[in-house]
């Protein structure tokens, strides 16, 4: 999963982001789920392949803003994990540093 760090027009639809992600990242199209997110960062917008067309999802918060960085590429790479919490507008950046706790011993 792709996350573009820089906002872009939400008047973009589907071809205008695929434009975006040959022509700025040259990237190919089928190569994993591409995030983008509006310049308030109210919005996100989903873009994937799925076996013979795209599928676009769009996100709007009612309350305050998705947690987002910058990245000098443009682009950031992120798991599962981290998308299920941007997408439920949790600060998932401090998030991905908390170390998951293992337990070796049960009482």
């Amino acid at each position: 999963m792709w996350l573009s760090t820089q906002s872009v027009d939400f008047r973009r639809s589907i071809d205008g982001l695929c434009e975006i992600i040959q022509s700025h990242f040259s990237m190919d199209l089928k190569e994993g789920i591409f995030i983008f997110f509006s310049r308030d960062r109210k919005k996100v917008k989903l873009l994937t392949w799925h076996k013979n067309g795209f599928v676009l999802i769009y996100k709007r918060l009612e309350k305050g803003c998705f947690k987002l960085c910058k990245s000098e590429s443009g682009l950031m790479m992120l798991d599962e994990r981290q998308l299920s919490w941007l997408l439920a507008g949790l600060d998932w950046i401090s998030m991905s540093s908390w170390n998951e706790l293992e337990f070796n011993d049960y009482f």
